[in-house]
């Protein structure tokens, strides 16, 4: 039987716990800020993050995890005999996978060794695609059986997110198809989902309270009644909030799996403080 080693990104942002239990490799996505380099839940974490950002002049940039930085994950594992398959954040908001294919490609003939998946997500979402891999190689799946997991498995998760304003993800360029919310917010609160691997606007609510009432109405209606459901919360500096929304989703939703989850900063860089949000997996 192969020996299957998973790796992901570090936008997961999964509880350390899983992490370890699972034997998971996670790459570090890098914040930039003026002449100072991170690693992505490395080097900054997110206290440390929103700390700095409330006094800082000039703000942070992201880029995607270093090919060298995959080169010595992937090629520590196929030295030690694993089968590697990396579950990614989406193609659509990161040039994380073009990095995992060049590091493919320097390793040479064990490169074949190395499958690579397109998660169509990011944040917890692509966290419980990876934990749903994890638990079926557990229960004794076969190779083939992950991939096709790991490539069906975006069907069955989403993320509904309302943030405090759309400067952060306009800066970074994620808006994606909340574009057409530009110029027409006033004080009211957008609501997001990641929606075929991109950030595409749903609704603007007018009050905070009400945007993270709606955040839940919609992830019931996404899961429309199939189970398990599997629930997270993703949040930028808003443990409160996120605590009320996860709470209620608990008592709306009975899932089997609860986690209170933060955005590791280089999300945070792109959502900005204030962001509460629900990520899912249900039916799977």
């Amino acid at each position: 039987m192969s020996k299957i080693a998973l790796v992901t990104d570090s936008t997961t942002y999964m509880p350390p716990e899983l992490v370890k239990k699972y034997n998971i490799s996670v790459a570090p996505q890098i914040l930039i800020w003026g002449d100072q380099t991170y690693k992505d839940g490395v080097d900054i974490q997110p206290s440390e993050f929103y700390a700095k950002l409330k006094t800082a002049r000039e703000m942070p940039t992201t880029s995607q995890v270093s090919v060298a930085s995959f080169q010595e994950i992937f090629q520590k594992l196929v030295e030690q005999d694993f089968e590697v398959l990396a579950l990614l954040i989406s193609t659509k908001l990161s040039g994380t996978i073009q990095s995992a294919v060049q590091a493919q490609e320097l390793i040479g003939s064990a490169g074949g060794k190395i499958h690579i998946v397109d998660s169509h997500s990011v944040a917890m979402a692509l966290g419980f695609q990876v934990l749903a891999v994890a638990r079926a190689l557990e229960q004794g799946a076969s190779l083939r059986e992950a991939i096709a997991l790991a490539e069906k498995s975006s069907e069955y998760t989403g993320v509904f997110f309302a943030v405090d304003t759309l400067e952060f993800l306009h800066r970074g360029g994620r808006i994606g198809g909340a574009q057409r919310f530009i110029g027409t917010m006033l004080n009211m609160k957008p609501i997001l989902a990641i929606q075929e691997g991109r950030v595409e606007g749903i609704e603007r609510i007018r009050t905070k309270v009400k945007a993270h009432e709606r955040i839940l109405e919609l992830t019931v209606e996404k899961i429309r009644g199939r189970s398990p459901v599997h629930i997270a919360t993703l949040h930028a500096n808003a443990a409160e909030d996120a605590e009320v929304v996860l709470t209620k989703a608990e008592q709306a939703l009975h899932p089997v799996e609860s986690v209170f989850s933060e955005v590791s900063p280089v999300v945070g860089t792109h959502a900005g403080p204030g962001t509460v949000g629900l990520a899912f997996m249900a039916g799977i």
